[in-house]
């Protein structure tokens, strides 16, 4: 078995196509940001944490699902040619991502647990530093150090005390966060990006289904009703909009963007997700931010924009994640 890369640098879109890139990475990152505000009232209410993401890949599957049958029914061999890069997908950017950063939220305050699987944009620019052997720009290594700074700012990580099995936790959900990215970068005329997310959401749908019946994760949905915005709602409709917007919209909107602007922009880009969950927090819990969180959303966006200047320069090389390794080939 041996490594399957690609040494050449992929070739970044620019102008009006990588101004369409960024708006739709930034409508992936609102979509995404509503779940936990959605979510935080059913855990509140009894439902457990493997009904909601149960329901929730499971939904966002069900309606992506089109999308991978049209590819397969298209391209002869297609389950054999991509089959592990869905299977990775699904395993890394779908359940692993949440199960690792839930088992990380039950260890350490959520504000730690969140702000470690965060430092994916910084991951993936060491990645690509380390493969390529060629030092990232000025502009991305002082836009890292500034989103970063930011992220803490808005984060309360105030009195945490450390925790060893919930921090490998919370960097298994990082890198998981970084192979989000990194593969969604592989998609194009081969692989659709929404047959990508179709897949992956089907393997984690299968995965968590597994998870629950084996008594790994509980499994508890009762009838309940929730408080959202002052108005008390059946719990089952905060529940199929984090199904069937914030999971079907963020990962098909992510996937998208993704191959439009680079894996490593989109990667901070993504950061604004935190920022967009304040906001839904705000006006659905009434959970108002302070103002030090504000001056750490205008830090994460001054990163963002450090990034996305050398992305659009010329002058500076381009050396994007395709030749990151994901999955063996024969």
């Amino acid at each position: 078995m041996t490594t399957s890369s690609v040494t050449l640098p992929r070739p970044v879109r620019h102008g009006s196509g990588a101004v369409t890139g960024l708006l739709i990475a930034v409508a992936s990152a609102l979509a995404f940001s509503s779940s936990g505000p959605f979510v935080k009232p059913l855990l509140d209410g009894g439902w457990s944490l493997g009904a909601v993401l149960l329901v929730r890949m499971g939904v966002a599957a069900l309606l992506l699902s089109p999308a991978l049958i049209t590819a397969v029914r298209r391209q002869r061999g297609f389950v054999r040619r991509h089959g592990l890069l869905i299977l990775a997908f699904g395993l890394t950017a779908v359940a692993g991502c949440q199960v690792f950063y839930f088992a990380a939220m039950q260890r350490m305050p959520v504000a730690v647990a969140l702000l470690i699987q965060y430092i994916a944009p910084v991951l993936i620019v060491v990645a690509v530093w380390v493969r390529t052997r060629r030092a990232p720009s000025k502009a991305v290594l002082v836009g890292s150090v500034v989103a970063m700074t930011g992220l803490v700012l808005v984060v309360d990580i105030s009195g945490a005390r450390f925790d060893l099995l919930g921090t490998l936790f919370a960097l298994c959900a990082a890198v998981c966060a970084a192979a989000y990215f990194v593969i969604a970068g592989r998609t194009g005329d081969d692989l659709p990006p929404l047959a990508l997310a179709a897949g992956g959401l089907l393997v984690g749908t299968a995965l968590m289904g597994a998870l629950v019946a084996v008594g790994v994760l509980p499994f508890a949905a009762p009838s309940i009703t929730v408080s959202l915005a002052g108005l008390e709602v059946p719990g089952i409709l905060p529940l199929l909009w984090v199904g069937a917007v914030a999971t079907t919209l963020g990962y098909a909107l992510g996937v998208i963007a993704v191959p439009r602007i680079g894996s490593r922009l989109a990667s901070f880009v993504g950061l604004s997700e935190v920022l967009f969950a304040l906001g839904f927090a705000w006006l659905l819990l009434g959970e108002a931010p302070a103002p030090i969180q504000f001056v750490g959303g205008a830090l994460i966006l001054a990163g963002v924009v450090l990034v996305r200047l050398d992305a659009g320069s010329p002058a500076e090389p381009k050396a994007e994640t395709s030749s990151i390794p994901v999955v063996p080939s024969p």
